[in-house]
Formats: structure tokens, sequence, C-alpha cells
């Protein structure tokens, strides 16, 4: 008996003394997989669907306030070099001067009325002189491709903003008319520090409202788009009077072309 009781009494100190037997893992929870496939459909959903609800917005609706305008407002609050105001006085599309729209059209993309938003002729062109060159591809952008970063975007040669741009462009050219990308552009174009469009752009640089603007101003508008906040107008640089010289003869080559200007 008493040897009994010590063999039971051993075998209950061994069972105390081995370890107890590893716990199965835990099957993990889908809840945070589903959670975040369902953040990436929503992300998707919105860099999809976004862009186009806003273009079709802009179909009825004016633009008087745009995500550039906001970083420029917002840098002259920390610049010494920029005030960053907001000066833009907007023209319906009778009201724009045909002047300023020829001279855009003959300086910024005079394929406008033929291509559908990417001017492929000039793109191969602006390679071309950058393989010449070794400088970044430059100076191919069309003017619905101009509107859709002044109105949607921001400045810079980031590719997220270069795709972005091409995004908004393709839907700008399905659901907009050329004349309203237009009269958009002219309206919310950036023309010098805190000047958008031409109306503001005529009053701030000469005094004048869009509709008296003579030829060789609305040239020198047209002129300054490419670095509207560096060029003065009123003390042109040699580039900018290159520039403006090269608008007026282009003017006076097409004359009162195009007649699509005005949707004839």
């Amino acid at each position: 008996m008493c040897q009994q009781a010590l063999r039971s009494l051993a075998m209950k100190s061994k069972t105390a003394r081995s370890p107890a037997p590893a716990r199965s893992p835990r099957p993990r929870s889908a809840s945070g997989g589903l959670r975040w496939r369902r953040w990436l459909l929503i992300t998707l959903a919105v860099l999809v669907l976004g862009p186009i609800l806003q273009v079709t917005l802009l179909r009825f609706f004016n633009p008087r306030f745009t995500p550039l305008m906001a970083l420029r407002w917002v840098e002259g609050r920390f610049s010494n070099e920029y005030e960053g105001g907001i000066d833009q006085r907007w023209l319906t599309r009778r009201q724009l001067p045909d002047e300023f729209l020829r001279a855009v059209w003959v300086s910024e993309d005079a394929r406008f009325f033929q291509h559908q938003g990417f001017d492929w002729v000039e793109v191969a062109a602006a390679m071309a002189r950058a393989r010449k060159t070794g400088q970044p591809v430059r100076g191919s952008s069309t003017i619905t491709q101009q509107c859709a970063r002044s109105t949607f975007l921001w400045t810079g040669r980031s590719y997220v903003r270069k795709g972005l741009e091409a995004y908004y462009t393709w839907w700008m050219e399905r659901l907009l008319d050329k004349q309203r990308i237009l009269e958009v552009y002219a309206n919310v174009v950036e023309m010098g520090d805190g000047i958008y469009g031409v109306e503001a752009a005529a009053r701030r640089h000469f005094r004048v409202g869009a509709a008296q603007l003579t030829r060789s101003q609305a040239a020198m508008l047209a002129a300054l788009l490419p670095y509207p906040r560096g060029w003065d107008p009123n003390e042109p640089s040699p580039r900018l009077r290159w520039r403006h010289r090269r608008v007026l003869r282009e003017l006076a080559k097409v004359g009162n072309q195009p007649r699509e200007l005005r949707g004839g």
C-alpha cells in the first residue's frame, strides 16, 4: 500500500512539473483585411469618379476658387516675395475678347481645335528637343491640359500631378466643348501674383477692362503665360519681348481665324 501510494504521488508530481500543452494560435480575424480592402475601394472610387463629377459640374458652374489659388494664398502668408492675393473677375464666353483668345490659341496651342486634349505632334517635337539638348521635355501642354491644371490641380513636375492632369484632360475633352474649355481657361489661368483670368490681368497690368485691350496688350498677356509671376508686362524682359513679337507675328498671319473661337 505504501509503495503504491508513493508511486501515485510521484506520478502527480511529474504531471505537475510537465509544461502545459501549447495552445493552438487563434485564427486571424478577417475584419482587418476587409476594412483595408474597403478603404482601398473607396479611395479608388474617389480617384476614378471624383474627376468625372468635377468635370461634369464644370459644365454648369464657374469655378471662382481653385486649389492653385488656395496654395498661392497660403504661400503668400509665409513669403516675402509674393503677396498671394486672389483677384479674379469672371467673364462669360461672349464677354471674352477675341484678340486675347486668338493670342492664346496661336501662342499656346495652335492645334487646339484639331486634337482631343493631347497634341501628339507637339509631344514628339518636344521629345526630340529634349534628346538634342539633354533637358526635360517641356512645352507640349495643350490648352486643355493647362486648363485642367489651373482648375483642379497644382503646379509642379511630379508624376502624380501629370497623371491626374492627363485623366482630367481626357474627361474634359469628352464632357465639355472647346469653347467652354477656353472660357474656363481664360478666367482661371494664373497671370501674375494673385491675378487670375484675363479681366483681372487687364485691369491690374494695363488699367483697362479686357474688352478695351489692344492687340499688342492681348498678345503681351498671352506671351507671359509660361512665367506669369516672374515676368512683368510693363517692364518686359528680353525673353518676354521676344515672345510678344512672336505672338504678334502669328496673329497677323491668322487674321480673324479660327471661326471655332465662338463656336461657329
